[in-house]
């Protein structure tokens, strides 16, 4: 079993490469998430009428690249996570593009990551789920990423694209720094692009089991790629993160809003 699991993800490396340069989406080929021997930690389903901020907060208040995040753009309605963009003449921080960001309270440290949701179709904006450490960007620290990693277990940056199949699409990336000699320069990968089904319309998942040994990406249950990255694989807690993120500009017309719909976040580790 071992050995198929190898030869697996050794064809889907290379389907990968092949589509990466050319950026082209695919559907997710590999081998079922397989949760055997992990536990559920954290879920929630976004049930009742507001966030819980027992176990969450809004994260990056005020100004983020051509807008702000705030509080009041986050919401709990039928089931779910929102999270709107909209432009405001009366917001707290001033006239302009608004959207919303939160995080865990709780860092984690490995597991299996997974988002139930509908990207938003939004020009610019873009909706994501991921992972932060306390120093990724600092090359002393991160260490080339065993000293932590941004892990972008989804953005969805598709929605203008002219054709559906990279519109119905995902990507994944990572981020580091330390795996050179160039302490300003980024050590950034792009994983992949990969598609869902309908992903402004219909529910899909996107996720990730980040083991001792590297990062296993899935989309709708089915791997879509493995990554380690630079010098290795994050050995420190982490922030989970859930943006609807702002673009540096915009040229939509003032009336234009957008959403990032989330049924649930849900944790599973080994004991």
């Amino acid at each position: 079993m071992a050995a198929f699991t190898k030869l697996t993800a050794f064809f889907m490396s290379v389907i990968g490469f092949f589509c990466s340069i050319f950026g082209i989406p695919y559907y997710p080929t590999g081998l079922e998430v397989d949760l055997t021997g992990y536990e559920l930690v954290f879920e929630d389903e976004f049930e009742g009428d507001s966030l819980n901020y027992d176990v969450w907060h809004d994260r990056a208040l005020g100004a983020r690249r051509g807008g702000f995040n705030s509080s009041g753009q986050v919401e709990v309605k039928d089931g779910n996570l929102i999270l709107t963009a909209q432009y405001r003449e009366d917001g707290e921080y001033g006239e302009g593009w608004y959207s919303g960001m939160i995080s865990l309270k709780q860092w984690y440290c490995r597991g299996y990551f997974e988002i139930r949701c509908k990207c938003n179709d939004g020009g610019d904006f873009w909706s994501a789920f991921w992972l932060q450490a306390a120093n990724p960007y600092d090359h002393e620290k991160s260490a080339g990423g065993p000293g932590g990693c941004e892990i972008d277990i989804f953005e969805a940056m598709a929605a203008k694209d002219k054709t559906k199949a990279s519109r119905d699409s995902v990507s994944i990336n990572l981020h580091c720094n330390g795996g050179d000699d160039n302490p300003d320069k980024l050590d950034s990968k792009h994983v992949g692009s990969y598609r869902g089904k309908d992903i402004y319309t219909e529910y899909n998942t996107y996720s990730c089991m980040w083991t001792e040994d590297e990062y296993i990406f899935f989309v709708n249950g089915k791997e879509a790629a493995r990554s380690t990255h630079a010098k290795g694989v994050s050995q420190v807690p982490e922030e989970v993160i859930v943006s609807l993120e702002i673009p540096g500009e915009t040229d939509h017309t003032h009336d234009f809003t957008t959403q990032f719909v989330v049924d649930y976040v849900r944790i599973y580790q080994l004991p």
